[in-house]
């Protein structure tokens, strides 16, 4: 099985800054997409920051310029560096992957995270 942990969420004043990190474990064998999306209360979860395994990126318009999306294919591992937050990036912050398994190695499912809450103080 895989599995997906976050950790790096906390409480924050506006203007600082939080490192995500997310580690994928299990029978893995290879990582395309690694992504972090967000959710709000009351709000749909979205895209945040996405980076595919050729090294490509891609932003939700509202974090461009101020997060940045990074991996270590080593460790399994994706990190996302918040800075210059805003109380409205307060969220349940979850990672997401394309994995295929050393079972299924031509299949590549997607698995999330159970989330780590970032909260901006104003």
């Amino acid at each position: 099985q895989v599995q997906l942990v976050e950790s790096g969420g906390g409480l924050v004043q506006a203007g600082g800054s939080l490192r995500l990190s997310c580690a994928a474990s299990g029978t893995i064998f290879s990582i395309d997409r690694l992504g972090w999306h967000r959710q709000a209360p009351g709000n749909q979860r979205e895209l945040v920051a996405a980076i595919f395994s050729s090294g490509s990126t891609n932003y939700g318009d509202s974090v461009k310029g101020r997060f940045t999306i990074s991996r270590d294919n080593a460790k399994n591992t994706v990190y996302l560096q918040m800075n210059s937050l805003e109380p409205e990036d307060t969220a349940v912050y979850y990672c997401n992957a394309d994995i295929a398994t050393e079972r299924s190695k031509r299949l590549y499912v997607e698995y999330w995270g159970k989330g780590t809450l970032v909260t901006v103080s104003p």
